[in-house]
């Protein structure tokens, strides 16, 4: 649904990848993907400081929020008040500029709570930085099976 989006905005949108390649199974993934989209997007692949790069006046999709937080989080060791103070501080810089975004992100604390410490204090991250980004969002969907459901 994002990328429709993206295309229903520009011709021609920025697709801003921020997976770190973990292993050889993820590296096929993300070769996958990046076949998947066509020669009309601009394709950056950005782990963390989605602000080097100069957006201005171009619709940008950001896939995904949790793969940029989980990079944050673990070059931080874990900690998840700088992680989401670093993340929070990029993002403002990011979206300063004069430009669409349309962020994906995935909902990881609608399930029980989690046996392991490191996964609760990640959930505890990814839905702060989902609400911080919410609240600053003119819409936001949430996906369920396939099926967009209107939020804000």
């Amino acid at each position: 649904m994002a990328e429709q989006m993206a295309l229903n905005l520009d011709a021609h949108p920025i697709y801003m990848a921020t997976a770190r390649i973990w292993d050889e199974e993820f590296r096929q993934r993300v070769i996958r993907h990046q076949q998947n989209r066509g020669p009309q997007w601009t394709n950056i692949e950005e782990e963390k400081q989605l602000s080097r790069h100069n957006c201005s006046g171009r619709v940008v999709l950001v896939d995904c929020v949790t793969l940029w937080c989980t990079n944050f989080f673990f070059d931080l060791n874990a900690n998840v008040e700088q992680a989401l103070a670093a993340a929070r501080e990029e993002f403002d810089r990011f979206t300063a500029q004069q430009a669409t975004f349309l962020f994906v992100t995935n909902e990881i604390g609608s399930g029980g709570v989690s046996t392991d410490e490191i996964q609760r204090k990640f959930t505890d991250l990814q839905g702060w930085m989902n609400q911080y980004i919410a609240s600053r969002a003119d819409e936001v969907y949430l996906m369920v099976s396939g099926l967009p459901l209107r939020i804000k």
